[in-house]
């Protein structure tokens, strides 16, 4: 699958404008979070803590960041097709504000999920609880979105268990790490690759565009190229842009036979069995056997009713009978 990356320079909010209403399937959005960091943290060995001193993460007040943040959910508001579903990152600086934002705004709260840091920075003053997570919202449009959720998808990569609203990852370090050449991190808050390709997972389908409204070092986009998904970026740093690029086109494209999900059940077409009698594809006279090592025959009827002995009826009151049970996929119990 040949899938494209359009990585935008410029500020979010005016870009975001220029896109077209109801144009992407998915949003996944790690913007600023207002830390108000006062002043510079240090271990106890006196080394410095590599805080978030950007520019970019810093307002003069809490009504200065909430405009900000109406601004940008407006629009990615209005760039998401109708079943499309957003994920916003925070912490407790800032995921309250943006929650109610959000609410205001006509999106439909769907789960927060923890993101649970298997290895979090430890609080070196000694002051408060090691911050060990961080939040995400995932919302779809509007109340009555039919929105994507792969369900089955993300039961089997947890071992045939529900996934849960707890997700455990370690924060990006190592080789994943996106570096300069004189070996300084390109971001300050690079999000782990697996905690995107997860959301990507459960919310999206391959050949979907996925918009990434603070793009930082790319990791959206990444993730969007690897499992065969279409994505737009958004960055006005020129230097983390200038990597992120590096990295979308150092990344593997997806092979499209797999990275398309699990279906659920409930998703396949139904075709009634009349159909396939009325088809030729079975014959009426044809002898039919259940699963269960022959145990039962069934005889095809022109009206694709089938009989056992004296029980007759559709393919799924015969099994149901037979088995002493209210109802049955007759489509699991009987073969030619």
């Amino acid at each position: 699958m040949s899938t494209t990356h359009h990585l935008l320079h410029g500020d979010t909010t005016e870009l975001l404008r220029t896109l077209d209403s109801r144009s992407v399937d998915m949003v996944f959005a790690d913007p600023p979070y207002n830390l108000q960091l006062k002043q510079e943290l240090r271990r106890p060995d006196d080394s410095a803590v590599d805080g978030v001193t950007e520019q970019w993460d810093q307002f003069q007040t809490f009504r200065a960041y909430d405009d900000f943040t109406m601004a940008w959910l407006t629009e990615a508001h209005r760039v998401m097709r109708d079943e499309a579903s957003i994920w916003v990152m925070g912490s407790y600086h800032n995921i309250f504000r943006v929650g109610r934002i959000m609410q205001d705004l006509g999106f439909w709260i769907l789960n927060d999920v923890i993101w649970v840091k298997n290895n979090p920075m430890p609080n070196f003053r000694g002051t408060r609880l090691t911050n060990a997570h961080e939040t995400l919202i995932w919302a779809a449009k509007s109340e009555r979105a039919k929105y994507t959720f792969n369900y089955h998808s993300l039961k089997v990569m947890h071992d045939d268990l529900q996934a849960r609203s707890d997700w455990y990852f370690p924060i990006c370090s190592g080789g994943e790490r996106a570096r300069r050449d004189d070996g300084t991190k390109v971001h300050p808050t690079q999000k782990p690759l697996a905690l995107v390709r997860q959301a990507l997972l459960a919310s999206s389908m391959p050949g979907d565009v996925i918009l990434d409204p603070f793009m930082g070092s790319g990791t959206t986009a990444v993730a969007a190229k690897q499992l065969g998904r279409n994505s737009v970026g958004i960055e006005r740093d020129p230097d983390y842009i200038f990597h992120a690029r590096q990295r979308v086109s150092a990344a593997e494209e997806a092979d499209n036979t797999i990275v398309v999900p699990m279906r659920s059940p409930r998703a396949a077409q139904r075709i009634p069995f009349g159909t396939v009698v009325s088809a030729g594809l079975v014959e009426a006279g044809e002898k039919l056997t259940s699963i269960c090592a022959g145990q039962h025959a069934a005889t095809v009827h022109a009206d694709a009713s089938i009989s056992v002995g004296e029980k007759r009826g559709s393919i799924h009151k015969v099994a149901a009978e037979l088995l002493g049970r209210d109802s049955c996929n007759g489509w699991t119990y009987w073969k030619l």
